[in-house]
């Protein structure tokens, strides 16, 4: 374990305590058969960075209630809820090392689980009384799932330019950051200025990750990542790592990328030849590059809040944004 991943596990253990808590007192499911569905799929190694967010982010603006962390529970699954549907979509094999539940239970169950974790968030939602909260989760799981929809649209299009894909992963991805912030200002109360540099920190930080997880699909091994290596090239999704290495390619190259784009059935040699594309042709580097500037400029809108615990971590978990993909 890293010393900056130990430093934020030590600075938030109360606070993953809780929520781990949140997230069993609030599931609440009638049936037997979506406890066990919905507890696979929350409580199967997830990172729980959205909640943590929501938590130090009103914490950051001196929020004193409870709400945070139960309001934690309903980011977190809506989340999963997302991660249930996108598997299906995607037809993913895995899921953090595990089989994904859509082939344990089927695709039926899985998708009406994940409408029952979307119902358990807007029903958590709904339960603070505040209309601008309601309407900040609402518009969430609009953008999430258009975003979804334009992935899909694009799916195996080598045409898809980088202005196309940071306006999907700011729909699926950031925007989710960018609302555990938010909230967390509205729970809080907190000045508008205040509200606005939560968000904007939020939404590269969400930036951030995403890239992040798309370079580890080309520079880590599968035991680390919890997914197959190439699982995002064989599912059709064209990732910034890619979309550079197409720019930069010519000729025979970018014919074989192409190829292997719309033939998903390429072989480990395959896959270790385009890895070592992107590297020497400094696609991977530019895509770090690109993280680090979304990091680098989130990290400056903390500068609105005086130095705290709440604002080291937060600092922290952005720099931990860019050490996974190390």
């Amino acid at each position: 374990m890293s010393g900056l991943r130990a430093r934020i596990l030590r600075a938030v253990e109360a606070d993953l305590q809780a929520i781990e808590a949140a997230l069993v007192a609030n599931l609440t499911p009638h049936l037997d058969l979506v406890r066990e569905v919905a507890g696979y799929i929350l409580f199967n190694g997830g990172k729980r960075m959205r909640p943590l967010l929501l938590v130090l982010s009103a914490r950051l603006c001196g929020y004193r209630g409870t709400y945070d962390v139960v309001f934690s529970s309903a980011l977190e699954y809506l989340h999963a809820a997302t991660l249930l549907h996108d598997d299906l979509v995607d037809g993913a094999a895995t899921r953090r090392r595990k089989p994904a539940a859509h082939r344990i239970w089927g695709n039926a169950i899985a998708v009406l689980v994940g409408d029952f974790l979307l119902a358990r968030a807007l029903s958590i939602t709904a339960a603070t009384g505040n209309p601008k909260i309601v309407a900040v989760l609402a518009r969430l799981t609009e953008e999430m799932s258009q975003g979804e929809v334009h992935q899909l649209q694009r799916k195996g299009d080598p045409a898809l330019t980088e202005e196309e894909y940071f306006e999907v992963i700011r729909r699926k991805t950031a925007v989710l950051f960018e609302t555990a912030c938010r909230v967390s200002a509205l729970l809080a109360e907190a000045p508008a200025a205040a509200e606005e540099a939560l968000c904007a920190y939020g939404l590269g930080l969400g930036y951030a990750f995403q890239i992040a997880d798309d370079l580890l699909d080309y520079t880590a091994d599968s035991a680390r990542i919890g997914k197959d290596v190439g699982s995002d090239l064989r599912e059709g999704k064209m990732t910034l790592p890619l979309i550079r290495g197409l720019a930069l390619a010519g000729g025979e190259d970018r014919a074989r990328m192409i190829a292997m784009i719309r033939e998903p059935g390429f072989t480990e040699a395959d896959f270790a030849w385009l890895r070592g594309r992107l590297e020497e042709s400094g696609a991977l580097a530019y895509a770090r590059r690109a993280a680090e500037t979304r990091i680098a400029a989130a990290k400056r809108h903390l500068a609105l809040f005086p130095d705290s615990p709440a604002r080291r971590t937060l600092e922290d978990l952005a720099d931990y944004a860019l050490e996974r993909t190390l």
